[in-house]
Order: C-alpha cells, then structure tokens, then sequence
C-alpha cells in the first residue's frame, strides 16, 4: 500500500462516517464506501483496511439495535454462509484487483434484479389473496421490529452463499444480505438489529481469513486508527435519521444504494 495524499485520506475519512452511517439506518449505502476504498487503494488491500472499520460499524449497530434482531433467520443463514467465506477465500488466493471489482459489481446488479423480481411476485400473489393475509404477515413479523417468515430454506442458502462469498472477496455482503432482509419481509428495526449482529459475528470471524491472505496487516492497522473515529459521528447520525425514514423509501434507498454500488464497482 503506496503512501496516500491528504485528499485521499479526506476520502477515506467521509466514506468511513458512511460506514457508521449505513451501519444504523441504511445497509445498502455501504456499498458507496466499499467503492470508494477500491478506488483510493488497491482493490485488494482496500477489503483489508476496510474490515476493522466495518467491525467497529457493527459493534455501534449492536448496540443500538441488539434487541431487535430475529435469531432463527441468523441461524438458518450461517451454514450457507460458511460456505461462502470459504469459497470466496479460495478466490482471494488468485483473484486480481480487476477481477475482484468486476464479480462483486456484476453479482451486486445481478441479485438487485432478482430481489425486484422476488417483491413484484410477492406483491401480485398477496394482491389476489387480500388485505387480510398482509395484515397476517405483518402481525407474525412484529411490526417495527419483526420478519424473517417470507423467504424459504432455499432463498436463504443462496443469498447465504453469495453474502458469504461477496463479504468475503469485497466486504460487500451487506447489499446482498439487506436484499434478503428485504425479500424475507423485515421492518426496519427487525431488518436493522438483525442485520448488526449478522455482520458483527461474520466480520469478526472473517479477520484469520484477511490475515492469512496478508489482507491485514500493520501498515493497514495504522491507516484504520485514523480512520476509526469518524465511524462514530456517521452512525450518530444514521440513528438520528432512521426514525424519520419511512418505511417504503427505506426499502428504495436500500435498493438504489445497491445499484450505485454495483454500477461503481464496474465502472471503476
């Protein structure tokens, strides 16, 4: 990792408090921060630098929002998403900058597009079955802080997979797990304290695997203490914002904050 100009590490600096930010109120706008950091850095080393923010982002998020999160759903996900940090490990151990920044951008648009199928599905069958079983689900999901009864054991192995692998290659598993989220019906507090403890125990048990791959190390550490207090005033923020956020722009936000991210990614 080349020595970084103060306007690079401005950069850093902004797109860490969107870490934090995306943390407490919007998961999908963390993939404009992931962007940035391939960007300013070597794609590569930019997921190295990246994780321990992240981390400090979710211990924020957990303590916010720890009692809201739906444990049988993290339960059923884990498996799934084993296989997938493994698999993306495996691709770590060949794969280059371009090639890292074209997978995670194409996988990102791919499954946006999968999601937007999945809802207007959704959306067509509880038309025809009425207003009555919609307000079912919403009962069964908790209102505010429920979720996790609309999507099946399968979607859940892929999305599984696939966060497990993008978290992995480009600590981009937050587009495709809020997809999911999404997909399953979560409400916004269900979907934000599930969401923090999902990527606080899959960050944390990421770190041996970045390690290994000399994805972190001391002249990364460094760069992060610089960069680590500024996750602190984004996440303030996020959860100052989220409360006003309406519950239908915070499923567009999401998605839209998904497309620029995998568009970025690409297009870098």
């Amino acid at each position: 990792m080349d020595t970084i100009s103060l306007w690079q590490l401005a950069v850093l600096a902004a797109a860490s408090t969107l870490v934090g930010f995306s943390k407490t109120a919007v998961s999908g706008a963390n993939t404009i921060s992931l962007a940035v950091f391939a960007a300013v850095l070597p794609a590569r080393e930019s997921t190295g630098v990246l994780l321990p923010i992240l981390i400090a982002g979710d211990l924020l998020a957990v303590r916010v929002y720890r009692r809201h999160a739906h444990w049988p759903t993290l339960l059923r996900l884990f498996p799934a998403v084993a296989v997938g940090v493994v698999a993306g490990t495996l691709f770590m151990l060949w794969a280059d900058d371009a090639a890292v920044r074209t997978s995670i951008g194409a996988i990102l648009l791919f499954m946006t597009g999968v999601t937007l199928w999945r809802r207007r599905i959704a959306e067509q069958e509880a038309g025809e079955q009425g207003m009555k079983k919609e307000a079912g689900a919403g009962a069964d999901s908790g209102g505010e802080s429920g979720g996790g009864g609309g999507a099946g054991r399968t979607a859940a192995r892929g999305y599984g997979v696939l966060g497990g692998f993008t978290t992995m290659v480009a600590n981009a598993g937050g587009p495709v797990m809020s997809l999911y989220l999404l997909s399953a019906g979560f409400r916004k507090l269900g979907f934000l304290g599930t969401s923090a403890w999902f990527f606080l125990i899959v960050n944390v048990s990421k770190v041996p695997f970045s390690v290994g791959l000399g994805l972190i190390d001391a002249r990364s550490l460094l760069l992060d203490a610089c960069l680590l207090l500024f996750v602190l005033p984004g996440a303030y923020l996020g959860r100052v914002c989220v409360d006003r956020i309406n519950q239908k722009v915070f499923d567009r936000i999401v998605i839209g904050a998904t497309v620029v991210g995998g568009l970025q990614l690409l297009l870098i």
